[in-house]
């Protein structure tokens, strides 16, 4: 008796019958490839290994409660019940949940977590505090064996070397993590130990970062009362603690060079002021050498009396422009320094007073010891210039053996012998006295 054929229909039914109860509600891992988004809001892609691949549909009312949408290359996992579609002869998984893993689960994650912290406030600006203008103690949460620390230490002790700086090591990925560095940031906080603190660690993967994306981290962070730094991995890389922390580095390095900018710009700004002081001082000594330069090449003058007269009048003017130049030197600093202190006390953290004002003091010191110098050096060439008038005086000329010749009752010099007549009476001017003298015979060196 021959078996009466079957309809296609007929026989994919009774495979429909026979294969769809046996998995209901079933969970498989695979990677999406083939996915397209209908206009109907249903979703359709292949779930694929390494050896087979299956066909799935998601229909928009499942697919509507997704937090963010599938894509070709994503790793799920995927819920559903698999069922045959009788027009096309072919089975297919029918999903109801998906849920991405691995890499994808971490990034899901991720945007979670930042909606949330965005919603509590923790990224907002007025949240920020301001860096430490001159920090003193510098605190560093990160692993003690890292490039991290090598490269802030380096930075820190080339630019300014003899800073308080304290780490508390902790590790920076793995179980366990996160809770140590929230811990550290506390301990700061608790036991007031910095100025400021830099949390970081150098480059990685996702899940290598990871630890800095956690809540406790970015909890910890915002409810530090010290200043923090985040400065996770390279330029590209952002982490939640680094965007809830009052400043983010793009490097460990360019965190090192955030905290110490202020005292960096202090200390060449102080650096230009000195530059201006020793410019000041060698114009100052280059203007009075050129001017008693000029006095001494003056030419002698006929009559000692004006001679001694004007060196005087000179070296009362040398003295006094000496004495002007002096106060407005000391002016002009004195001005500089007022307005580096008020520049301070712009600043005017509590922490940085003192350390200020033994800077400033120390300035004023250096400031007294150049006028000092300035004054001394000055006073050594007045008594240099003192001995050289002495050395021209016509009083130390006459002792010398040589006399002034005046006339008897005048104080006209006889400076030539044409003035003279046989028999007149003059006085002479010898070094300790005068005495009269009559004129017996007069030789004329122009007559013979």
């Amino acid at each position: 008796m021959t078996q009466e054929a079957l309809t296609v229909t007929q026989l994919t039914y009774e495979i429909k019958n026979v294969l769809e109860p046996g998995f209901r509600n079933i969970s498989v891992q695979g990677e999406i490839s083939n996915y397209k988004k209908q206009s109907s809001g249903h979703l359709y892609f292949s779930l694929k290994d390494a050896e087979s691949q299956l066909s799935a549909v998601m229909f928009s009312g499942q697919a509507s409660k997704l937090k963010t949408l599938p894509k070709s290359g994503d790793q799920v996992v995927v819920k559903g019940d698999i069922n045959v579609y009788p027009p096309r002869g072919n089975y297919q998984m029918i999903v109801r949940s998906l849920t991405p893993v691995g890499l994808g689960a971490l990034l899901l994650k991720l945007e979670e977590l930042k909606k949330e912290i965005h919603k509590r406030g923790w990224f907002a600006k007025e949240h920020k505090k301001a860096l430490p203008s001159m920090p003193k103690k510098i605190g560093i949460v990160t692993s003690p064996t890292g490039a991290a620390i090598r490269d802030m230490l380096n930075v820190l002790d080339r630019r300014f070397a003899g800073l308080h700086i304290l780490l508390n090591p902790v590790k920076v990925q793995g179980e366990g993590a996160a809770e140590e560095i929230a811990r550290a940031i506390e301990q700061f906080n608790k036991h007031k130990l910095v100025d400021v603190i830099i949390i970081g660690r150098g480059g990685g993967s996702i899940e290598d970062l990871w630890a800095f994306n956690e809540e406790v981290v970015a909890k910890a962070v915002f409810e530090s009362r010290i200043p923090v730094i985040g400065a996770v991995g390279h330029e590209t890389d952002h982490t939640i603690a680094e965007h809830v922390a009052d400043v983010r580095a793009p490097t460990p390095s360019a965190a090192a060079e955030l905290v110490i900018a202020e005292k960096l710009q202090l200390q060449d700004k102080l650096d230009r002021i000195k530059a201006q002081i020793v410019q000041t001082a060698r114009h100052l000594i280059h203007q009075y050498r050129r001017t008693l330069e000029g006095i001494i090449r003056q030419p002698v003058f006929s009559s000692p009396y004006h001679l001694l007269g004007a060196w005087m009048q000179k070296l009362d003017d040398l003295q006094a422009q000496i004495h002007r130049g002096a106060r407005q030197f000391l002016q002009q600093k004195q001005l500089q320094i007022t307005g580096i202190r008020r520049e301070l006390n712009a600043l005017n953290p509590r922490t940085q007073i003192f350390h200020t004002r033994q800077k400033i003091l120390s300035l004023e010191q250096a400031i007294k010891r150049s006028q000092k110098n300035l004054i001394d050096s000055s006073k050594n060439k007045l008594s240099s210039l003192k001995e050289t008038l002495q050395a021209v005086d016509p009083k130390n000329v006459l002792k010398r053996g040589y006399s002034i010749v005046f006339n008897e009752k005048g104080k006209s010099v006889i400076s030539s012998v044409e003035s003279l007549r046989k028999h007149q009476k003059v006085r002479m001017l010898l070094s300790d006295g005068e005495a009269l003298a009559e004129v017996k015979d007069i030789f004329d060196d122009k007559k013979k």
